[in-house]
């Protein structure tokens, strides 16, 4: 793959990763900040001491603020994934652009987020010690890290096992490995439930859930998207199709 294919994918990457933050926008906006207010209430209704004047208003955060941070994040994301996608094309088994391009946006959402997040998954505002921000942002950065290169060692290994177990085999066994690896993980690293003794279970799910369903979002929007764009570039049509397509096009007088 040569240099001007990898910066058309690049720059097709980000345009699909804008377009999938904004349809990962409006879930987050829909699902994720109602549960957002409802929580900063219960905050609010249980603090006992009340800081000054907000720098940045609840209606600002909600919209602007939300709006620039997740496109900004889909386009950052999505040329980071292209370029993931330049690297795995060919490597991971004979799919086409579209196929490969779905197949790596599940692996992603499933390493990236999916993996961590049963370890260490969101939480909203009045959830969580201060005092443990810093070791939680670790571990959880650490389980992204260690999700990803299991992930991509799980491939290696279903590929050298194939010839001798056959494919089907080898990606059960490499499966096998992932989730024994991952659960080992989840065993050995440290658990936080600093949830309030009061604060609502249903909310607490329905925020969690509303954040898996802006990353499903975005990574399958992506995949999908993106998939359509990068095979426009690495299968375009020849001259001879091209003029096929022309004179179909074209009327023939009678």
């Amino acid at each position: 793959m040569n240099s001007a294919t990898v910066r058309n994918l690049l720059v097709r990457g980000m345009l699909a990763g804008l377009a999938a933050g904004l349809l990962a926008l409006v879930v987050a906006y829909f699902l994720g900040e109602p549960r957002v207010d409802q929580a900063i209430a219960f905050e609010e209704a249980h603090a006992h001491e009340h800081g000054g004047e907000e720098l940045v208003s609840r209606t600002l955060q909600s919209t602007a603020g939300l709006s620039t941070g997740v496109l900004v994040y889909g386009v950052a994301f999505g040329g980071i994934a292209a370029l993931a996608y330049c690297f795995a094309l060919g490597r991971i088994g004979r799919f086409g652009p579209r196929a490969s391009a779905l197949l790596l946006a599940v692996a992603g959402l499933v390493a990236v987020y999916v993996v961590p997040f049963l370890k260490y998954p969101a939480n909203p505002p009045a959830v969580g010690n201060p005092d443990t921000l810093d070791q939680r942002t670790t571990l959880y950065f650490l389980m992204v890290v260690l999700s990803v290169l299991l992930a991509v060692g799980t491939v290696i290994l279903g590929k050298r096992l194939a010839p001798r177990l056959g494919n089907w085999n080898a990606t059960a066994a490499a499966g096998a490995f992932f989730v024994l690896v991952v659960g080992m993980a989840y065993a050995f690293l440290p658990s936080f439930n600093e949830a309030p003794a009061d604060f609502p279970a249903t909310l607490l799910w329905q925020y969690r859930l509303a954040a898996l369903a802006v990353q499903v979002t975005l990574w399958t929007a992506y995949g999908l998207v993106f998939g359509l764009l990068a095979e426009r570039v690495l299968t375009p049509r020849t001259e001879a199709e091209r003029e096929g397509a022309a004179a179909r096009a074209t009327p023939v007088p009678h």
